[in-house]
């Protein structure tokens, strides 16, 4: 069965949305070379439509101009990339499809197929609702030092308890704690 790996910007309060408010002070090689690696190794990413819509705005131009983020760009190019969504979406980036049918059985079935690893990146909902499933085989979080006081947090108040177990942790010079946990029923 292929492996799915989930990651995320995570303030220490909790919050995941809008990371692009306030992740980018705390952004540097270190964490660059992890989340590159993470994705780098997956031949499919999975992502929410909001996702997949920032990223199709910005990778494709990256890719094209070269530079730093290139590798990068290309790499996210060719993988095959299955988005979620429950509206029918006109998808422009190339290799791009249309999860069909419901999130957890598609999921299921794209776990059983040939291929290497499956990445995600963002996506809060769909996170949320593959962590409640237990399709999420491991979830990397960059913690940030930082609190931010209001937004949405990964783990909704009043959700059922996720147990997890640490697989490792790594601290950043820039204070970001590179945490990655798995099932604790495995």
């Amino acid at each position: 069965m292929r492996k799915l790996t989930a990651g995320l910007f995570i303030a220490a309060d909790g919050v995941v949305e809008s990371p692009e408010q306030w992740h980018f002070p705390y952004f540097d090689a270190e964490m660059g070379a992890a989340v590159g690696a993470r994705l780098a190794e997956a031949d499919t990413v999975l992502l929410g439509r909001a996702t997949y819509d920032t990223f199709a705005e910005s990778w494709p131009a990256r890719e094209e101009s070269g530079g730093e983020e290139g590798g990068m760009a290309k790499a996210l190019g060719d993988a095959r990339k299955i988005v979620v969504s429950r509206s029918e979406l006109k998808l422009t980036w190339r290799n791009s499809e249309q999860l069909q049918g419901d999130l957890v059985e598609g999921v299921t079935a794209l776990k059983r197929e040939e291929g290497g690893p499956i990445g995600m990146s963002g996506s809060i909902s769909v996170v949320r609702a593959l962590l409640a499933a237990g399709l999420i085989d491991e979830l990397y979080l960059l913690v940030h030092p930082i609190a931010v006081g209001r937004g949405t947090r990964l783990f909704e108040e009043g959700a059922d308890p996720i147990r997890l177990k640490l697989l490792s942790s790594t601290a950043f010079a820039s204070g970001v704690l590179h945490t990655v946990y798995g099932p604790a029923d495995r």
